[in-house]
């Protein structure tokens, strides 16, 4: 199966699907059971070999974050990690002191074991949120995992992994326009408790194309931006959500700020984020179906409005239930618009003008609704939102809700 299944990411022309567990030159990842998780690998290791490495992260919003947030974000170099541990099943959120010196625990044990300063070295965790994270299970566990460093990132990508349905990976070879060739990976986590400006994820991108600090740097924010920042679950943002992007210029290739080859790279990295990001949201924690609205209009409307659609139960069950009930759709718009507008909206399902001027089109019985109807059936569909105002953009992805979603965060703990 392609990994660029969604209708709403096409491939590059450039580019060119690996086998998924693959890694770009000079990059190793392992993975063991420490026995965090009741069974299964629950502690990763991913480490680039080269001692030139640079980097970029980005990190949840929430006022809450995990200590190996704190970790990553205020105790290492951004700009130039070559390694990070990861543990999931356990969120080592609100722990206080004692969480922060399992994390730095953590960072220590990866160090020691690749011969690299703490600095050198980031911190992720993914799991229950207040909840110990025993240390001595977690920093065996990287020990372990430093014995088991290979170039295949398949044991790492399930590590990662906590109520999803399965591991989310790709690798990519790029034709540069230089004429070079350039591997590009990365592997991701997440299924619920996800909301824009992040989610309950993880992700990890590799690159062997030798890239300055600053290349790093604008290439993750502007794909993050639009990708992680573009999907919903349910409305909530994580506490432990990290972006981090390697690259140790394995390749020999040097790609050059504001090159030809700067803009293939950064199109390659923009198509693995979106991919990634609705194979989350898709995901979803018993979804069945994933939505993407679009709003055009006011610059302060179109946030707001996307984001009330996308988390809208209402909308998201009638989505559950293939019901084409698009007045659940209007409601969301108008709670979106409160104070800021007036109700005069368009809205097209798929492309089908459905609303204009804030009333209902007159459809043609049955053709129409038998379109609409298959809409909002299909695994992916498309709201296309104009509300008062101009110069404002604002996209969301988004899942339905069923009832396994409930099922499985009301048992999450137990």
């Amino acid at each position: 199966m392609t990994f660029f299944a969604s209708k709403w990411v096409d491939r590059p022309g450039h580019v060119t699907e690996l086998a998924p567990t693959a890694l770009p030159e000079g990059f190793v990842a392992g993975a063991v059971a420490a026995g965090i998780k009741p069974d299964g690998q629950d502690v990763g290791l991913l480490f680039s070999e080269r001692e030139h490495t640079t980097s970029a992260v980005r990190f949840t919003s929430n006022a809450l974050v995990a200590a190996p947030v704190t970790v990553a974000r205020d105790e290492t170099d951004q700009a130039a990690l070559r390694a990070v541990t990861v543990n999931s099943g356990n969120a080592n959120v609100s722990d206080g002191d004692r969480g922060l010196r399992t994390a730095r625990a953590q960072q220590q044990a990866a160090a020691e074991a690749l011969d690299l300063e703490p600095a050198q070295v980031a911190v992720a965790s993914t799991g229950v949120i207040a909840r110990e994270l025993p240390r001595d299970k977690a920093v065996a566990g990287i020990r372990h995992a430093a014995e088991s460093l290979g170039p295949n990132a398949q044991a790492f990508s399930e590590a990662i992994l906590t109520t999803d349905n399965g591991p989310k990976r790709a690798c990519l070879e790029l034709a540069l326009p230089s004429g070079d060739t350039v591997r590009l990976a990365g592997q991701a986590k997440g299924g619920g408790m996800i909301s824009p400006r992040f989610a309950t994820m993880l992700c990890f991108v590799q690159t062997d194309a030798a890239l300055a600090p600053q290349t790093v740097d604008l290439l993750t924010g502007v794909c993050v931006k639009r990708s992680f920042d573009r999907i919903s679950v349910d409305g909530q943002l994580s506490t432990n959500d990290a972006v981090f992007v390697l690259a140790n210029g394995a390749s020999g290739v040097q790609v050059e700020p504001e090159s030809p080859d700067e803009l293939a790279v950064g199109e390659a990295m923009d198509a693995l984020l979106r991919q990634l990001a609705l194979e989350m949201v898709a995901d979803g924690e018993g979804a069945s179906r994933v939505g993407r609205v679009v709003v055009r209009g006011g610059v302060d409307s179109v946030g707001p409005v996307a984001r009330a659609v996308a988390n809208s139960p209402l909308v998201k069950t009638a989505l559950a239930g293939a019901d084409p009930n698009f007045g659940r759709i209007l409601q969301a718009v108008g709670q979106g618009l409160a104070g800021r507008a007036a109700f005069d909206i368009d809205l097209a399902v798929d492309g089908l003008p459905v609303v204009k001027g804030g009333a209902m089109v007159e459809l043609d019985y049955p053709d129409d609704w038998v379109k609409v109807e298959a809409s909002f059936a299909a695994d992916e569909v498309e709201f296309d939102l104009r509300v008062p105002g101009e110069g404002g953009e604002a996209e969301v992805f988004f899942s339905d809700l069923t009832h396994e979603y409930v099922t499985i965060n009301a048992d999450y703990t137990t």
